[in-house]
């Protein structure tokens, strides 16, 4: 199978998302790391990035809620390759409503080799990772040729 190398550059495009209750903890962990994140450009579904906003100053476009498809909306622009990078603090111990739509954003994030931390600790790794500072390069299936190669067998 081919593959591509795309390139996450150096200002890299975060997507924060939380759940409700999940909310202060991602909020509090941006007020952390506000030095590092002003550096980059940040989006979030509504709810989350208003909030953190609001509590943080640190400029968040907002997508639509969650539930409301907002989740969907960052997973079309990783396919896109507007977002690098995903922090989403998710509460396992609470079922969601958009469930299938947090499942769809998590598997499209792995397809296109996305980072993701669904945690603060995998957080805390990723946002002190010594490629926050540089470019990254990884390597994702050639889509393209992947389908060109399908279609010649069916």
């Amino acid at each position: 199978m081919d593959y591509l190398t795309l390139t996450i550059g150096k200002q890299k495009n975060i997507a924060l998302i939380a759940h409700d209750s999940k909310k202060r903890e991602l909020i509090d962990w941006c007020e952390q790391h506000k030095e590092i994140l002003k550096c980059h450009f940040l989006c979030g579904t509504g709810t989350t990035a208003r909030m953190i906003t609001d509590a943080t100053g640190l400029p968040v476009k907002g997508y639509n809620s969650g539930p409301l498809g907002g989740d969907q909306q960052i997973g079309a622009k990783i396919v896109e390759g507007r977002i690098d990078f995903v922090i989403f603090f998710s509460d396992p111990l609470t079922a969601q409503p958009h469930d299938p739509d947090v499942k769809a954003l998590l598997r499209i994030a792995q397809v296109y080799d996305i980072p993701i931390a669904n945690n603060k600790a995998t957080a805390d790794f990723m946002i002190t990772s010594k490629f926050m500072n540089e470019e990254y390069e990884h390597s994702v299936i050639n889509f393209h040729q992947n389908i060109a190669d399908r279609a010649k067998t069916l």
